[in-house]
């Protein structure tokens, strides 16, 4: 894509997951002419999605030693300490390393010092807004890092970000990330809880939830899951085991701290009565399951 002489070039960026959240996020890259390589787990969903927009497909870390910058979006933290310690191998000096999966501050920590031996720049970049706000490249991204890092990720943060905020110093994201998900997991408690309620007292729905959302409890889970919810409908924008898996996470870090967590308790116990009942990959809206009693 043509340049102007004041705009610093695109860099060459890979994409690593390429589900529900990095599909869409891989997309806005190429939309920009930045994506050159993508990989998956699974193979064949790297290949189609490659061959789709035409650009590469990995089949190893060596795939990405000519980007600029990898950025990340993947399941667990040791699916992220196992792509660092390959793309340290192979990234050259100055290349970046961003991080949008939602694992711990001591993993991005521990990250970030694996790139640094290799002088491989790393930012841990957690995101919120839903497939919906990955769709419509409108994410809020809480960052941690070196402001320097900060900057060089920029350009690949606003192909599909509403916010970009600079939380603090490595692992500061995964912080910040670990506040939001008591707040996403709460909201979540009482929206279910309340229109299991609503179910049993009889109210229509197509009243009801505008009415809610034009007051006080109005919130982005009613608004985005309230309807699908009360349909029995639970296609995955977030599945209940990613949840139940962000939720431990927290439970950990927040137990270092000494609050008292009595909503992230139940909300850790409920996703994983959730999981266990066998819906793990449905939408974390199915916690309504839970909600309507036996």
């Amino acid at each position: 894509m043509t340049q102007s002489i004041d705009t610093p070039p695109t860099p060459r960026t890979g994409f690593i997951g390429l589900g529900a959240m990095g599909a869409p996020m891989a997309r806005h890259l190429h939309a920009r002419g930045a994506l050159v390589v993508v990989a998956n787990r699974t193979q064949s969903k790297a290949e189609a999605f490659a061959s789709e927009l035409g650009v590469r497909v990995a089949r190893s870390a060596d795939n990405f030693a000519d980007c600029d910058v990898v950025a990340l979006c993947v399941s667990l933290d040791a699916d992220v300490l196992e792509n660092v310690a390959a793309l340290a191998k192979v990234l050259k000096r100055g290349a970046l390393v961003i991080d949008h999966s939602t694992v711990s501050v001591q993993t991005a920590r521990r990250a970030a010092a694996m790139l640094a031996v290799e002088g491989i720049g790393f930012v841990d970049a957690p995101v919120s807004g839903g497939v919906e706000g990955a769709r419509a490249g409108r994410l809020s991204i809480m960052v941690g890092g070196d402001e320097a890092a900060i900057e060089q990720a920029r350009p690949v943060l606003e192909a599909y970000a509403a916010r970009i905020a600079h939380m603090g110093d490595t692992g500061a994201g995964q912080a910040t990330k670990s506040v939001n998900q008591v707040l996403v997991a709460g909201i979540n408690e009482a929206v279910c809880e309340g229109l299991a309620l609503a179910e049993k007292l009889g109210l229509d729905p197509e009243r009801l939830i505008p009415t809610l959302m034009a007051g006080a409890a109005g919130n982005w889970f009613l608004d985005k899951r309230g309807a699908t919810m009360l349909r029995d409908e639970f296609t995955p924008g977030f599945k209940s085991a990613h949840m139940l898996k962000d939720l431990r996470i927290v439970q950990q870090v927040a137990r270092e701290t000494g609050i008292r967590t009595t909503v992230l308790d139940q909300a850790t116990a409920d996703y994983a009565e959730l999981v266990e009942r066998g819906h793990g990959d449905a939408d974390t809206s199915a916690l309504i399951r839970l909600k309507r009693g036996a």
